[in-house]
């Protein structure tokens, strides 16, 4: 079932650590429709990332956000996936995205598969979870590529859950890099909705982490 973020009143404490170090240079973007793809492992937080984006968004003013799991196995290391949509306007489709304009990969090892990048438009963005730089990925020239070590983010910081790494919030840093679709505030309001004040921390370092290592190639 599609997870469709309702009007509620967000509360943001006055304390932000975001304050503190979020670049000068972003500006947010809200003009366009985007059609998130999320690929990562069971465990991972693939679903958990699309919901958060989907919140993030609709603080940020967008008024059509959903966000929807695959329907499949989502054991402890399988394949995932999971969407996000966002619009200035309302939303009516309900399916699974087809043909995104962002597709986020949370464990690189899932690129050999076809369909991760499979549908992804001429000129999208492919953000990928890697300690490879964006060539030397070999993916072709059709769509723009990011890519960030967030495993190495969150492994430093301790982002481990039950002895697996998650990456889930890191990854948002590199989608705001790249897309510059929801700005940094809005994300750190959801962040500060969705876990409790002993997480909060944690999860805004490694997002503002993966945000300053993110490496960008634009095709063409």
């Amino acid at each position: 079932m599609v997870d469709t973020i309702q009007r509620v009143a967000f509360g943001v404490r006055n304390e932000s650590l975001l304050k503190l170090t979020k670049p000068q240079r972003y500006k947010p973007c809200m003009q366009d429709h985007y059609e998130i793809r999320w690929h990562g492992r069971g465990g991972q937080g693939a679903i958990t990332a699309a919901k958060i984006l989907a919140q993030a968004a609709y603080l940020e003013g967008y008024q059509g956000v959903t966000a929807a799991p695959s329907f499949g196995a989502e054991r402890r290391g399988a394949p995932v996936s999971a969407s996000t949509r966002i619009s200035p306007q309302t939303i009516m489709v309900v399916s699974q995205v087809e043909n995104p304009n962002v597709v986020v990969v949370l464990d690189h090892t899932l690129l050999k598969f076809e369909e991760v990048t499979g549908g992804l438009v001429n000129g999208g963005w492919l953000i990928v979870n890697t300690k490879r730089h964006p060539q030397e990925l070999n993916l072709g020239a059709d769509f723009n590529i990011a890519t960030a070590d967030a495993t190495g983010v969150c492994s430093s910081l301790g982002l481990v859950v039950a002895g697996l790494i998650v990456v889930n919030t890191a990854i948002l840093g590199a989608f705001i890099r790249a897309t510059e679709a929801v700005g940094m505030s809005s994300v750190e309001k959801a962040i500060r909705e969705r876990f409790s004040d002993s997480k909060v921390g944690i999860n805004l370092a490694a997002i503002m982490q993966t945000y300053e290592i993110t490496e960008l190639a634009k095709m063409g």
